[in-house]
């Protein structure tokens, strides 16, 4: 783990991969793969304080084979994480840094934050977690939004790779907000959650 916390260090000084920052808070970029995936994960208020709270706690990568390292980074623009996949029975370790947050009030309420890619990540480009609450249905959506294009040449030639493990992620990653709501709570439980 102290390989990766050094990693961390090493990247403090690195610039975003790409020039495109902010944009998925709105007008995304041409010349970029757009993923944009959302699934309800619950009603009441009380589930959207569990959103939040699993959105801080960096919820949506608790999956079998992606590790977040550090976990307990807090949400502030300017905070570099590092993830750590393994696929096909190898590792690859990638960079990103905190580029803003949400905090929204209103009809919908909206939390959560983007981050972008930096210069130690196969990828480039920009994803965003968020979570809403709509006061008019009283419903609780997970919301997973990100641009991106090969950022080395080793995404180049695995792309089709490449693109197999974003829509894994983005899959397991409602999932894992599911789980993160629902689980202990007195959620009505969804046999089946439709992945939009």
């Amino acid at each position: 783990m102290r390989t990766v916390e050094r990693f961390i260090q090493s990247q403090a000084d690195d610039g975003f991969s790409y020039s495109e920052i902010g944009r998925t808070e709105n007008n995304i970029p041409a010349g970029f793969n757009v993923d944009h995936n959302r699934v309800k994960i619950g009603s009441g208020v009380e589930a959207f304080v569990r959103a939040k709270s699993a959105v801080r706690g960096w919820k949506m990568f608790e999956m079998p084979w992606v590790q977040l390292v550090k976990d307990d980074t807090p949400l502030e623009p300017g905070n570099t994480v590092a993830i750590v996949v393994k696929h096909f029975g190898f590792y690859s370790l990638n960079a990103a840094r905190i580029v803003y947050l949400i905090d929204e009030a209103g009809d919908i309420e909206r939390f959560g934050f983007a981050y972008g890619t930096l210069g130690e990540h196969a990828e480039m480009g920009e994803e965003r977690f968020s979570v809403e609450y709509h006061r008019a249905t009283d419903e609780v959506w997970y919301d997973l939004l990100a641009f991106s294009r090969p950022g080395s040449m080793s995404a180049v030639f695995g792309y089709p790779l490449g693109r197999y493990l974003q829509k894994t992620f983005a899959r397991d990653s409602k999932l894992a907000m599911f789980r993160a709501v629902c689980e202990g709570s007195d959620q009505p439980s969804i046999g089946k959650i439709v992945l939009e």
